[in-house]
């Protein structure tokens, strides 16, 4: 009975410990109520934003900030709380499909590249290598102007430039829980390649896979406010944290309001995202749980 007992025990053990470290780290309970809110607006911003982000108002423009337009207007007389709240929607909307698209394509190549080394992993690690000697904003902005100015392709762009990470980070997992004692087992009892790592070796990685997404998000976050700083991105009138910034070069004088919400839009989503991050690695790390 004592054998059974302590078997499920040791999950609710290590999960309530992990909650008490969550319930102890403001910073990370910080990030993550922020973090929370910014997707809460993207996803209610039809109902939150107070007026069309696109609809230009000449009898207004450039008003500060007041009781009709609590951020002010820009330099065509449109809401910019409005533009923000939509501008949000879209730096996350593409911080997780680039997200995504990164860990589609990563962590197959990281888990083959780990698992059966040799060739696969010498061309993998190559190319990865590659990839890496580039900053990740030069290569996302090279891949956007290859590919065009839009939101899809700022998406793709920056997706791709975030694989090289992951792999890395899915590839450096795989090699050390490769010789793990279940998975020998896993291996001893017959179990086939794709089950070894579909079943036993992938489902371990999740901890260093879900802070690497809580990084990767700010990381596009700010990719994609460049790119459409540059143009690459969102393309006007759409609405988007970096067009604002953009449009904003010219006003800094008369409507420095027109620079400082849609920066601070940046810098608080990045901040909230990264504070996630570093509170989830503390809390996930397997050698900060036996202390």
């Amino acid at each position: 009975m004592t054998a059974v007992a302590a078997g499920p025990t040791r999950p609710r053990r290590a999960g309530a410990a992990r909650l008490g470290a969550l319930r102890r780290n403001p910073l990370a309970l910080t990030g993550a109520a922020l973090a929370a809110l910014f997707v809460l607006v993207a996803l209610a911003a039809p109902l939150v934003a107070p007026a069309d982000p696109a609809a230009p108002d000449f009898a207004h423009v450039l008003a500060p900030p007041d009781g009709s337009h609590w951020l002010g207007t820009d330099d065509l007389g449109r809401d910019q709380l409005s533009r923000v709240v939509y501008g949000v929607r879209a730096s996350l909307q593409v911080g997780v499909l680039a997200v995504a698209l990164a860990f589609v394509a990563g962590v197959p190549l990281g888990l083959l590249a780990g698992y059966y080394r040799g060739p696969v992993d010498a061309v993998v690690s190559r190319v990865t290598d590659t990839l890496l000697a580039f900053p990740f904003l030069v290569l996302a902005v090279g891949l956007a102007a290859i590919l065009g100015p839009s939101l899809a392709n700022a998406t793709i762009a920056i997706g791709v430039s975030q694989v090289p990470a992951v792999i890395r980070i899915t590839r450096a997992e795989t090699l050390r829980l490769r010789n793990a004692d279940y998975v020998a087992a896993a291996i001893a009892g017959g179990g086939g390649d794709g089950t070894v790592l579909l079943r036993h070796v992938l489902p371990n990685t999740t901890s260093a896979l879900l802070v690497q997404a809580t990084v990767g998000i700010p990381t596009a976050i700010l990719g994609e406010a460049l790119l459409s700083f540059l143009g690459l991105g969102v393309q006007p009138p759409a609405p988007s944290l970096g067009v604002m910034l953009s449009d904003a070069q010219s006003f800094l004088a008369p409507a420095p309001w027109m620079a400082v919400f849609p920066g601070l839009a940046v810098v608080a989503a990045t901040l909230a995202f990264n504070l996630l991050g570093d509170g989830l690695r503390d809390i996930l790390d397997p050698r900060g749980a036996t202390r």
